[in-house]
């Protein structure tokens, strides 16, 4: 499967009880095919999967599959930090048709690196569908070492990572070794939308964005300009989007993200306890970056 250009954390619209709103949410998924990204991700942690029930989750994944009925590559957020939880989250998504899983590293519990190897191998041997490791240590609180990461490369099923370490060293050491390895299958995936430049320069093949849910264009072409190797282009969208970048991170994500689109006439709802609304002094914040792209 290739997992090359922009697929979008996408957050999720919710209604005036706060109950997934369906209608906005697929007319969200259509925006975001029609300007022009790769993939969407439904119920990872910008669409606030972590408050979500089960029949919430599994309902987000229905309408991804079905709305975007083959157009995009659909990835659905399948990660717990029970491996169990996530057995059977995994197992709802391999039967829902999406083309791939996300699965977060287990958050909270602090495994060590060998129960992070056995939760990635035990679901790789008990499921057929692709599956993306995600390792965001600033919030589960454990990080994949190089070792590990090599070493679930190896699994069949394991076909990508999502990588928001934002250490480019230790990156740069896992492309050294893939490249001295016999795992030619394997695709790293930005999870920090200002590192996704540098990340392709390295190797990267794309990013899991939320400045996609904003500017989705802006973002698949300065993807695309850097995979093409036109590196004058992507570095100058690149720097011309870092504000977006910035600014949609000022606060506890998704609440910058929805916010700007609510102001841009998206209509998508508010936020799921315990995230807030952002500050005043952010919004004013907020409002000035939204002018600077002629979004307010």
């Amino acid at each position: 499967m290739n997992l090359d250009g922009t697929h979008v954390a996408m957050i999720t619209p919710f209604d005036g009880d706060n109950n997934i709103d369906e209608e906005k949410y697929r007319n969200f998924i259509d925006f975001l095919i029609d300007q022009g990204v790769d993939g969407i991700v439904a119920a990872g942690t910008t669409g606030e999967s972590a408050t979500m029930t089960h029949d919430e989750h599994q309902k987000v994944i229905d309408i991804m599959v079905d709305q975007a009925d083959g157009r995009v590559t659909t990835i659905a957020g399948a990660g717990s930090n029970a491996t169990a939880e996530a057995l059977d989250l995994l197992k709802y998504v391999e039967d829902a048709g999406a083309d791939a899983a996300l699965v977060i590293t287990p958050y909270y519990n602090k495994p060590q690196q060998s129960g992070l190897y056995n939760h990635y191998k035990l679901l790789n041997d008990s499921t057929n569908i692709p599956i993306i490791a995600y390792n965001v240590p600033s919030r589960t609180g454990v990080d994949l070492s190089i070792d590990t990461i090599l070493k679930i490369a190896e699994l069949d099923n394991i076909v990508a990572i999502k990588e928001a370490n934002p250490d480019l060293n230790k990156l740069a050491e896992v492309f050294s070794r893939l490249a001295k390895s016999d795992i030619d299958d394997f695709t790293v995936l930005s999870g920090n939308d200002s590192l996704t430049l540098p990340m392709i320069s390295q190797g990267a093949r794309g990013v899991i964005s939320v400045v996609a849910n904003v500017l989705p264009n802006k973002m698949s072409t300065m993807v695309r300009s850097a995979l093409d190797a036109d590196y004058t282009k992507a570095r100058t969208l690149s720097n011309e989007l870092y504000d977006m970048m910035d600014v949609l991170f000022i606060e506890a994500s998704p609440a910058p993200t929805k916010r700007a689109l609510n102001y841009m006439g998206m209509d998508i709802g508010g936020l799921r306890m315990p995230i807030n609304e952002i500050s005043q002094e952010n919004d004013a914040i907020l409002k000035d970056v939204l002018k600077e792209y002629n979004l307010l």
